[in-house]
């Protein structure tokens, strides 16, 4: 019965550790965690094993690792010599929770990474002007119209809408043929 109280302790940790890194939980704590699952443990050897769980789930999550790597890197950690590596019954319990939990964590590192509010949508249009504007001014070049979709995760969107003269829509090519060259750059690089 040890080895199952065991093993469901650290399943409870890991599902804690997650919780609070992936989901953004801010009610799991540390001091909770082991007051919950680990009451009888040391202060001290529940940092470290809370700190060294912590740290291999970020290594599995930050890798996104297919069940292959996940296999070859719990088979590594459990050979590791001294106090870095794990048991082969923490090596299961990290493997079993990874499986079932992957999903959610991969989905969760997403959305943190997205800028917010985000675009949806975008149109655009040229218009001609042909009408003369205040104080006799002939404005019958043509006009850029461009209407941005913004909007949050489970928000309704917001409306922006440019207007761009030919000189603005020129400076604004240019910008964006700097930003391609940036980025090609930078992906031949890597």
């Amino acid at each position: 019965m040890a080895d199952a109280d065991a093993a469901k302790c650290l399943s409870g940790l890991l599902s804690g550790i997650a919780q609070r890194l992936y989901h953004n939980n801010a009610d799991i704590t540390e001091e909770l965690l082991q007051r919950e699952l680990y009451g009888e443990l040391p202060r001290e050897e529940f940092t470290v094993l809370h700190e060294r769980m912590k740290g291999l789930l970020k290594s599995i999550a930050a890798a996104d690792m297919d069940h292959a790597q996940l296999e070859a890197f719990l088979t590594a950690q459990t050979r590791r010599q001294g106090g870095g590596g794990v048991t082969a019954a923490q090596a299961a319990a990290l493997s079993r929770f990874w499986k079932s939990q992957r999903v959610r964590v991969r989905e969760s590192l997403l959305a943190q990474s997205r800028w917010e509010p985000g675009l949806r949508g975008l149109s655009w249009r040229v218009d001609l002007q042909t009408a003369v504007g205040r104080g006799g001014a002939d404005h019958g070049g043509p006009v850029g119209l461009m209407e941005l979709e913004l909007g949050r995760a489970g928000q309704d969107s917001e409306f922006v809408c440019l207007e761009f003269d030919e000189l603005k829509v020129n400076q604004l090519l240019k910008k964006m043929a700097d930003i391609q060259e940036s980025v090609d750059r930078i992906a031949h690089r890597t």
